[in-house]
């Protein structure tokens, strides 16, 4: 049976379709090429989950995080820059 990646935010995990990835480490360094199974293999090592960051580069860049974490910043950021608009939007 056939996954179908959801359009809500990045592929995690089981959802990225591509063979190979440019991995970087949950510190923020590259870590080069890694097959994707080897690299949610070391993400679960860590106990944090493989996200793709950037589907449409050449080789697709994946990045070792904690999701949920991640999510949560994602919007707090939106958040923050919705207030932002807003206030701008009161200024006019």
């Amino acid at each position: 049976m056939y996954k179908i990646a959801k359009n809500d935010g990045p592929r995690i995990n089981e959802e990225i379709t591509a063979r190979t990835c440019r991995l970087i480490d949950a510190d923020g360094s590259q870590l080069g090429l890694f097959g994707v199974n080897d690299a949610m293999k070391r993400a679960r090592e860590h106990g944090l989950d493989l996200v793709e960051i950037a589907p449409n580069a050449e080789p697709p860049v994946c990045k070792i995080l904690d999701y949920s974490k991640f999510k949560y910043e994602q919007a707090r950021k939106d958040e923050a820059q919705n207030l932002v608009y807003e206030e701008d939007k009161r200024l006019m």
